[in-house]
């Protein structure tokens, strides 16, 4: 008896010994905790949302500042829409082509910067990026390998021989001088934006600063380097706001 009794006891004693073991594993078998991710802890800092702050602030200043400069640029320069693919020479000659406005200074309006227009003719034309491609390979100035837009017209006589260049509008002289390449050239400032350019002359009637008037004599046909082939010709150009200016559909409106 004493020996079931102590067998009791002890298996009494060993149950109750075990369970706190069982309390401690249903505590250990209870829910794990969620782990911390880094975009927790990153966020769990007090500079990250500061800087987010600051950064969206500079890319949306950034953008309106892109914007703001993208329309100031086509308010200056509308024609740089129209003309993104070309090249230079394209763009220059096709806004020039499209000046085909009368051409005047005061009361004058363009004439042809000889005293007979019908004894010369027209030995090579204006570039006009509207051309077809023979008449662009006519207008296309070679000198030493080097390949030139022709940005005004060339008169010349077809039995050579020298003939008087004369202003085609009144104007001040503002120069008048030898050229290695182009000859000698005469400038004539009109006033307005408007300028004429006569090249490959001699004989040279007038100096800067010389006030002239239309049809007033300045210089001598004559021959340049640069369009040796042409012979004794005349290079005449005409430019608004130092943009050059097709100068055959103005005369020919003027004539």
């Amino acid at each position: 008896m004493s020996e079931q009794n102590q067998n009791s006891k002890g298996s009494k004693m060993n149950s109750s010994s075990t369970q706190p073991s069982s309390m401690e594993a249903s505590k250990l078998s209870g829910t794990p905790a969620v782990p911390t991710t880094g975009w927790r802890k990153l966020l769990s800092k007090k500079w990250v949302f500061p800087a987010l702050y600051v950064t969206a602030a500079a890319l949306i200043l950034t953008l309106v500042w892109i914007y703001q400069g993208s329309n100031q640029q086509l308010k200056q320069n509308p024609a740089a829409v129209q003309t993104e693919g070309k090249s230079v020479t394209e763009s220059t000659t096709e806004q020039a082509a499209g000046e085909a406005v009368e051409v005047m200074a005061g009361n004058e309006v363009l004439g042809w910067p000889v005293l007979d227009a019908q004894a010369v003719d027209v030995v090579m034309g204006f570039y006009d990026a509207n051309a077809t491609k023979e008449e662009q390979e006519k207008a296309v100035v070679q000198h030493n390998q080097t390949f030139t837009p022709n940005v005004g017209i060339d008169l010349a006589r077809k039995d050579q021989k020298p003939f008087d260049v004369v202003a085609a509008l009144s104007g001040t002289v503002v120069r008048a001088e030898a050229h290695p390449t182009m000859g000698n050239v005469v400038e004539i400032d009109h006033g307005n934006g408007l300028k004429t350019l006569y090249q490959s002359v001699t004989d040279i009637k007038v100096k800067k600063g010389d006030a002239v008037k239309k049809g007033d004599a300045i210089a001598i046909a004559g021959t340049s380097e640069q369009e040796k082939g042409l012979g004794v010709h005349v290079h005449f150009s005409v430019y608004e706001n130092d943009k050059p200016v097709n100068p055959t559909t103005l005369l020919t409106k003027n004539q």
